[in-house]
């Protein structure tokens, strides 16, 4: 083993996260992404900048990914990732993936003599840069111990959830929770517009009481009531992705989820009016006069 650490994945949240592992880790670092200005940026703070997916596992013992879907997971898992692991060597997946594909890339690697876990990440870019994160960890105990210390350099909280693909459920219904809410907060806004209430004194009265949430001091106070949806950040049609999974683990146990079914129905109207690349907030805009 080299002791080095892998990175792949230089978005929006995986460049913070990478620079807080090579700032705080103290091991050589080899990054990657087919962007080449955060790669550039990441190789001037010291990580070494490698050419492919397979250059970095092959570089180092344990390997992140912080990749934008599972569609990316897949391609760099088939096209690097399963060719150049090594028996020993461990991969940390910090995106939201479907869980019977997780369970499945743990499997092929074990035949290997690796290990696949996942670690979806939670909260903001701000997080991220902070290193103050939240990290729900789908592993066995002793596999949960190999990593640990390494996420605890970019997170604050970090949950064992339970055995391979448990930290993808975990945050699979994060997602979804926060999604029916930012709904509510947008309702919730739209009223208080309509009625004469002020909504900046709304959200602000209401995180006085028991609607206070982390979704209403961010995703309300931060996007909802100056109206700005950022394209650089988690978009209707990524949040569409998360929610699709989490539609699926509901039709897996039986149960009928119609808030998220009707969540559905609220982003697909809002791609369809070409809201698909703004930060998801923005199905707040559909309750607009006129909408």
């Amino acid at each position: 083993m080299t002791d080095a650490i892998g990175f792949i994945g230089l978005g929006v949240m995986g460049e913070p996260i990478c620079r807080n592992l090579l700032r705080k880790s103290g091991r050589k670092l080899l990054a990657f992404d087919l962007a080449v200005e955060p790669l550039a940026r990441i190789a001037a703070d010291g990580a070494v900048a490698a050419n492919s997916v397979a250059d970095v596992v092959g570089g180092g013992d344990v390997t992140f990914l912080c990749l934008p879907s599972a569609k990316h997971v897949l391609s760099a898992f088939e096209g690097g990732i399963l060719p150049a692991v090594r028996r020993g060597q461990i991969v940390v997946d910090l995106g939201t993936s479907e869980v019977g594909m997780t369970r499945e890339f743990a499997r092929q690697l074990a035949e290997k003599g690796a290990l696949w876990i996942d670690a979806p990440i939670a909260r903001t870019r701000q997080a991220a840069q902070d290193g103050t994160l939240s990290v729900m960890v789908g592993a066995t105990s002793a596999q949960f111990s190999q990593v640990e210390p390494l996420i605890r350099h970019f997170a604050t909280d970090v949950t064992l959830c339970g055995g391979t693909g448990a930290g993808q459920i975990t945050k699979i219904l994060n997602n979804m929770v926060l999604f029916e809410t930012v709904n509510a907060l947008a309702e919730a806004v739209a009223v208080a517009k309509r009625s004469g209430v002020e909504p900046k004194l709304l959200l602000e009265t209401l995180s006085k009481g028991s609607a206070d949430s982390f979704a209403l001091r961010n995703h309300g106070m931060k996007a909802i009531v100056p109206n700005e949806y950022p394209l650089r950040a988690f978009s209707t049609e990524y949040a569409m992705k998360d929610l699709t999974y989490a539609l699926e683990l509901g039709r897996q146990t039986g149960v009928n989820m119609r808030g998220a079914a009707l969540i559905r129905t609220i982003f697909e109207e809002a791609i369809e009016g070409g809201m698909g690349d703004a930060y998801f907030p923005v199905i707040a805009r559909l309750l607009e006069p006129g909408k």
